[in-house]
This record gives C-alpha cells, sequence and structure tokens, in this order.
C-alpha cells in the first residue's frame, strides 16, 4: 500500500483554516494520527466518536453495526463541528470512519473544502489493533462490516491515501509535507 494522492485538492496556497477529516475503518489508527496531525498543524483536534448519540453507542458495543439512517445524525455533528470550528479561523482535524462517499459528501455538505487524509489497512491487522483495545465500545466483531461498506475515496476527491501501518510520525510529515493550498 503505497502513498498516493488521489486528487490534489483546488484551494488558495496558504489558505486557512485546513478542514481535514482522518478517515477509515476501526483499527486504522484515525485518532492517533488526528491527534498528531491537528498539534503538527496547530489545529483543533475532534474526535468523531466521541460525537456518536448514546443510542449509536450502545448498538455498536452489542456489535450492531450502524445502519446509513443511524449515521446520519453523527455525521452531521462532525460537520458542523468542522464548519464551526474553520468558520472561527481555526484549523481543524477530525477523526471519522467516512466509510461511504455518501457520508463523505454529507460532511463536505459542510465545508466543501475538506481534505480527507485515509488511512488504509488489511482487515487483519485492523481486526488485531481493535481487538487489543482497551476500554472502547467498538468490538472487532464489526471490523467486517465496516470494509463490507467501505468506499475508498475516488480519483475525483480531495484525498491523499495512506497506508497505516506506517509510523504515525511518517504519516504526519506525509500529510504536513504538502502545500499549504493542497490541505485546504
Amino acid at each position: 500500500m503505497d502513498e498516493k494522492t488521489a486528487q490534489a485538492p483546488t484551494g488558495a496556497p496558504g489558505s486557512v483554516p485546513r478542514a481535514i477529516v482522518v478517515m477509515g475503518v476501526a483499527g486504522c489508527g484515525k485518532s492517533a494520527v488526528g491527534k498528531a496531525l491537528a498539534a503538527a498543524e496547530a489545529a483543533v483536534f475532534v474526535e468523531g466518536d466521541r460525537l456518536h448519540p448514546p443510542e449509536n453507542v450502545a448498538r455498536m458495543a452489542s456489535g450492531e453495526p450502524l445502519t446509513d439512517q443511524l449515521r446520519e445524525g453523527w455525521l452531521d455533528a462532525i460537520g458542523q463541528r468542522i464548519a464551526d470550528l474553520a468558520g472561527s479561523g481555526q484549523g481543524v482535524v477530525a477523526a471519522c470512519s467516512a466509510l461511504k462517499r455518501s457520508y463523505r459528501d454529507r460532511l463536505r455538505g459542510f465545508r466543501r473544502d475538506i481534505v480527507f487524509v485515509y488511512l488504509e489497512i488489511d482487515p487483519a491487522i485492523a481486526k488485531r489493533r481493535v481487538a487489543s483495545r482497551k476500554g472502547h465500545f467498538m468490538p472487532a466483531s464489526l471490523v467486517e462490516s465496516q470494509f463490507a461498506i467501505l468506499e475508498p475515496p475516488g480519483a475525483d476527491e480531495q484525498a491523499l491515501t495512506v497506508d497505516a501501518t506506517r509510523p504515525v510520525a511518517d504519516i504526519v510529515t506525509a500529510v504536513a509535507s504538502l502545500p499549504a493550498g493542497a490541505k485546504s
């Protein structure tokens, strides 16, 4: 899995604030990469998992995958948080699975210039990582359901695909090294 750019995002070089969503299946490292990237970018980090309504968390904790309809309010909460932060002049990095193009389109409805960083990972590695997590509501049994609906970003989307098994620092460097206009 090599790093590749689906499409160089549009935007004026040096334009701020930046809006980045670190995406992928459970266990790919969205939170770790998102926190490190936010620190490197002097941006606010938004943990998408914290914006799930309690009902969604309970469903997932019991092994029930979320439907598109159940994800709508959650995606709207993330999109609104991104729009509010960026609208106030702050850079923002959010961790959100954004598994389907329709989910990414919904987020882009709040801020059209969001750039997605897709952390690509093998199903077996993702499942192993999720199984080893402590204190998280997402069971390893749901990893397969995430891969079943996963639609990696298309060539026409503003996205960077990165091998999720690379060290976090390397991933952050790859994203941070993009020209400023390519991230906003």
